[in-house]
């Protein structure tokens, strides 16, 4: 019997519909379901009962190294325009050891709503990391 250990959190992909963006991080793959709290006059029980409501997801975070010549994401970005913005559906996998999808948190309908550009410093020794936050009106996990 093989013995099985936790997966590790730095092994993922994030298919995004570009060609070669890579992120060094990703955050914010929340999903909360709000709570009903219901109860009717003729019920024998002198509590409420609790149902589930409305989901609630939080932005999802990437993080990444700006590399040269690496366009694609800007473009995408000025897309935003009042109401109007290209939506791509964003897949992010936790993978395996052979590379294989072990557990995907599937974004419907993303768009970018915030770029952070990085910190520079003249005596820094750090790569210079930029952050994207993503709004999305869904989160689906897919356990292969």
């Amino acid at each position: 019997m093989a013995v099985q250990y936790p997966m590790v959190g730095f092994h993922y992909l994030v298919n995004a519909g570009f060609s070669q963006v890579s992120f060094s991080e990703v955050s914010g793959l929340d999903t909360e379901t709000e709570v009903i709290e219901y109860r009717h006059s003729a019920s024998p029980e002198y509590n409420k009962i609790k149902m589930p409501g409305m989901q609630k997801f939080a932005n999802v975070t990437l993080k990444r190294g700006i590399m040269k010549a690496d366009n694609e994401f800007y473009t995408w970005l000025n897309t935003t325009s009042l109401n109007t913005v290209e939506r791509r559906d964003i897949t992010v996998s936790l993978l395996d050891e052979n590379h294989i999808p072990v557990v995907s948190w599937v974004m419907k309908n993303a768009f970018p709503i915030k770029v952070q550009g990085p910190t520079l410093k003249s005596d820094g020794n750090e790569v210079a990391i930029e952050s994207i936050e993503l709004a999305h009106e869904g989160l689906s996990v897919v356990a292969s």
